[in-house]
């Protein structure tokens, strides 16, 4: 016969393990002898390997009871009930096993290949990564609301970055954003920049204000660009001096009347 402690090494499991199992109703428990001492015959040491086999094979503890108790038909479809399980959790595992390979991949974690092959680009133009943590994220709203266009976009990107202005642009407010305060040429220069593109862009007539009734994922496009840096009021201040605001649709200010 066994004490509670041989019975626990016998079957693998802890006294600590055996004393829930009697608390909970899963292992019976047996009365003291002469002595004041629980001793454990043979049928309870199978019984707690069984226990420690099920719960070992990640069957839930409110389920081992049922399953010892079964017949032989009943106990084949639970088997088949936690396998299922199981194996759905290891998919669900191994699915994420893949994700967090892929922290070490950067942006392609929840990016699209085309749009990391753009980000890409810009590093190699000379945009500093503080710059590219703004834009990584951008382009994280932009996929997450325009699933399906957004990589008919990127071509037209990928072009953009051949014009000698665009790439100054990145590589000015790169510079702006690796400074202290801020450096009012490089920010006139900016300025200028993008004034630049806007007029070029009313003057082909394009509608920065269209929106397709979509003003809540322009607002938040804007919002980040606002949040990226301390120093983006003070673009917007140059931006309006020259008759021109907002950062994902420029629009033109409205002169005053008079």
């Amino acid at each position: 016969m066994l004490t509670i402690g041989q019975l626990a090494a016998y079957a693998g499991v802890t006294v600590r393990a055996v004393r829930h199992y009697h608390q909970i109703g899963l292992l019976p428990e047996p009365e003291r002898d002469a002595s004041g001492y629980r001793r454990y015959g043979a049928p309870a040491v199978v019984s707690l390997i069984k226990i420690r086999t099920l719960a070992d094979a990640g069957v839930p503890l409110t389920q081992i009871a049922r399953m010892l108790e079964a017949d032989e038909a009943t106990l084949a479809e639970a088997v088949e009930q936690i396998d299922t399980r199981l194996r759905e959790e290891i998919e669900r595992l191994q699915t994420s096993r893949q994700q967090i390979r892929q922290l070490a991949a950067g942006d392609s974690l929840v990016l699209p290949p085309e749009i990391v092959a753009y980000l890409d680009r810009l590093r190699e133009v000379g945009t500093s990564e503080r710059m590219m943590a703004g834009e990584r994220d951008g382009w994280i709203l932009i996929a997450a609301r325009w699933p399906d266009e957004v990589l008919e976009w990127i071509p037209d990107k990928l072009a953009q970055l051949e014009d000698p202005r665009v790439v100054r642009l990145y590589q000015v407010l790169s510079q702006l954003m690796e400074t202290e305060g801020i450096d009012d040429p490089l920010a006139n220069e900016a300025a200028d920049i993008m004034v630049e593109f806007a007029e070029e862009a009313e003057a082909a007539g394009l509608d920065f204000g269209a929106t397709d009734g979509d003003d809540m994922s322009f607002a938040l496009l804007d919002d980040l660009a606002d949040a990226a840096d301390k120093r983006a009021e003070r673009l917007r201040d140059l931006m309006r001096e020259r008759g021109w605001d907002g950062w994902t649709r420029m629009q033109r200010l409205k002169k005053p009347p008079g």
